[in-house]
């Protein structure tokens, strides 16, 4: 027996969807408008997590220039069949409709490569495919109900998808509107078959405070579906806001060779009131069967913070081979998997060391393009993030340094630029907030070649933003309240970010950034 603590994905690891195949197990989350996209884990005891490659990693697979923040991939599926591993998705640009939609990817191994995208044609989002024992493939996804009989009523439909052809063919079902009068925002249709019996899971609710898990069931895949008497099957919406997990949803199911049940799913930890910077986290529940109904964290009702798992769920009974604990802490080197940027690949940044070159780029993260911007989710609600660089700005607006991201319109930076008067360089502390931009704080530099050493040290909500040069500790240039950071006083979907940027805003540039170290310190 292991203990777990929960959540198994901490930080922004929204909408996750599982499958085991042999004596392993691969997860996918959503990602939205960072690449690459679409991270790929695996692990052979659903404990230990490792980071093998993301599906969506090459130019020419999707073009998400001009996507906004909270556009982009949403809630992928996962499946394995017949030696192919198959992966569905949604492409949404939320301020052009007739762009983007659902397709799918494939792969014989699941670190890739995976294919070029093929779109399904189909309207909606979510997708889900079930393989069934006959033979047959299924696409589900949910839309806004066609008919609704209430405002943002969504339903699930099912088509068969032909493999050979990728296309959908034969009739459109209609398999689910809800299992509670009023629900909003159906996400996430997965089916399963279950001792000859078909299972539809969804949530409902939308994906915030009033999440929530539903299931249904029937004796044909394209129903009628008959909901479960007990759901919402699992919610946290009825403990309230002061709770350690709210917004409990998006759950997928799977198997383990002893033959039980585990459950993947999102959900929020709020802190320092009623923000959840972390964003939308990957939770593990265990799952019983009675009645020939699931039921998710028996005996409990609710997401615990530690899940005993038992060593049957490993299929080899052995060691775990190369899988190790994660996140790592201390430096994060090029290439490590943890690395996103914004839209398409990062052809502004090359390997140096430790660290990185960064050339400078017109864009900044105001853009719905894609900024000189590296980083890696925050994963903890204190953390201590440093990089120490060498930078002479040709210029007022030339900036390099670090950024905490949660959309273009709410993000911090702590740079070195140009000096006001076009001569030296300083230290600025920059809050956008709502669009609108706030100078903190700023300090003046030496001039000279020494490396500056920049801090963002959040501890809770409280964000410190500190610098030095060449050998002396950084010092507090200013404040930033974590607060406006999160998705609840942003909107949108994400958490936070914490990484590297490098702009001349606007303006063309020659200059390089010399990146010597990048560190994430969970404080503990």
């Amino acid at each position: 027996m292991t203990d777990v603590g929960n959540p198994i994905l901490p930080g922004c690891y929204p909408d996750p969807t599982i499958c085991r195949v042999g004596a392993e197990y691969y997860l996918v989350t959503s990602t939205f408008e960072y690449f690459p996209g679409l991270p790929v884990f695996r692990s052979r005891d659903l404990v230990h997590w490792e980071q093998i490659g993301h599906a969506l990693d090459r130019p020419g697979q999707l073009d998400m220039q001009g996507i906004a923040s909270s556009g982009g991939l949403y809630a992928p599926t996962l499946r394995h069949h017949d030696g192919t591993f198959w992966l569905v998705c949604t492409l949404v640009d939320q301020q052009d409709s007739s762009r983007g939609g659902n397709f799918v990817l494939t792969a014989t191994d699941p670190a890739g490569p995976w294919s070029d995208p093929v779109w399904l044609g189909e309207d909606g989002i979510d997708p889900s495919l079930f393989f069934d024992d006959d033979g047959r493939v299924w696409l589900q996804g949910t839309r806004l109900a066609r008919e609704p009989e209430w405002h943002d009523q969504t339903e699930v439909w099912l088509r068969e998808l032909d493999p050979a052809t990728m296309r959908l063919t034969g009739p459109e079902h209609v398999l689910w509107r809800g299992a509670v009068l009023g629900a909003v925002w159906a996400e996430g249709p997965h089916l399963y078959r279950v001792d000859g019996t078909y299972y539809l899971l969804a949530a409902e609710g939308g994906t915030e405070f009033h999440h929530a898990i539903s299931v249904a069931r029937s004796d044909s895949v394209t129903g009628p579906y008959v909901g479960n008497r007990a759901n919402p099957v699992l919610t946290h919406r009825h403990l309230g806001r002061d709770v350690d997990v709210v917004g409990v949803g998006h759950a997928d199911l799977v198997e383990a060779p002893d033959g039980s049940w585990w459950a993947v799913l999102l959900g929020m930890r709020p802190y320092g009131g009623y923000h959840y910077n972390l964003g939308r986290e990957t939770f593990l529940v265990p799952v019983t069967w009675e009645d020939g109904w699931p039921v998710f964290a028996p005996g409990q009702g609710r997401v615990p913070m530690v899940v005993e798992v038992p060593d049957g769920v490993r299929a080899d009974g052995g060691a775990l081979g190369p899988h190790a604990p994660w996140p790592s802490a201390g430096p994060v080197l090029p290439g490590d998997l943890r690395w996103t940027g914004l839209r398409g690949p990062a052809d502004f940044a090359e390997p140096h060391g430790t660290g990185w070159l960064l050339r400078v780029r017109p864009e900044n993260l105001t853009d719905a393009a894609t900024p000189a911007f590296l980083g890696v989710r925050q994963q903890h609600q204190d953390v201590t993030v440093r990089t120490t660089l060498r930078f002479d700005p040709a210029g007022p607006d030339e900036q390099a340094g670090l950024a905490v991201r949660q959309s273009e319109k709410d993000h911090v930076l702590l740079v070195v630029a140009g000096g006001a008067d076009a001569t030296g360089r300083r230290v600025l502390a920059v809050h956008r907030r709502a669009g609108v931009a706030t100078v903190l704080g700023e300090r003046s530099l030496p001039d000279g070649d020494d490396p500056v050493t920049l801090a963002v040290r959040a501890r809770g909500q409280d964000y410190a933003l500190l610098a030095g040069v060449g050998d002396e500790p950084p010092t507090p240039v200013a404040t930033a309240d974590g607060r406006t950071l999160d998705s609840v006083s942003a909107g949108g979907f994400l958490g936070a970010w914490q990484g590297l940027i490098a702009t001349s805003n606007g303006a063309p540039s020659d200059s390089v950034v010399t990146v010597e170290r990048f560190e994430y310190q969970p404080y503990v």
